[in-house]
């Protein structure tokens, strides 16, 4: 597990650009923090390492996007979900939530601690919070 403070949306960048830098196909990352925590920051420091930065937007009300990137010269998908406003995991099967987990792309969940039963037990977590007025505490627990 891997502490870290932020001072900025640069900063949450470069951590998010580190951790991303060993991702590969077939990874989960639950991204987990409070409203305005910088999640979406992170998620663009993800996207910048594959290329895909210009693509970002948040799923906050589409719930799921999928951005093409490249890994290593080889093109990958993004799937990025944001669960914030789904309430029931019928919702989710609904979607194909499992099959858009499972696969050649690399998936990345936000509020993924709302169906932790959904998630594989070799998910990736990131955990972002204020940690005072200008700093965010982020937490890595990647398997």
């Amino acid at each position: 597990m891997k502490e870290l403070f932020s001072r900025s949306v640069e900063q949450t960048r470069e951590y998010a650009r580190q951790f991303a830098s060993g991702l590969q196909a077939g990874d989960v990352v639950c991204l987990n923090g409070d409203l305005g925590a910088g999640k979406t920051e992170f998620m663009r420091g993800i996207t910048q390492v594959f290329d895909c930065e210009e693509q970002l937007s948040s799923p906050t009300f589409s719930i799921f996007n999928i951005y093409h990137g490249s890994l290593r010269g080889s093109p990958v998908d993004l799937h990025h979900f944001d669960l914030y406003r789904i309430e029931r995991e019928e919702e989710l099967e609904a979607i194909g939530y499992a099959e858009y987990l499972c696969g050649p792309f690399i998936a990345v969940v936000e509020w993924a601690e709302k169906f932790p039963g959904l998630l594989p037990a070799q998910a990736k977590k990131v955990f972002i919070e204020a940690a005072g007025e200008h700093e965010r505490r982020i937490v890595i627990d990647a398997p």
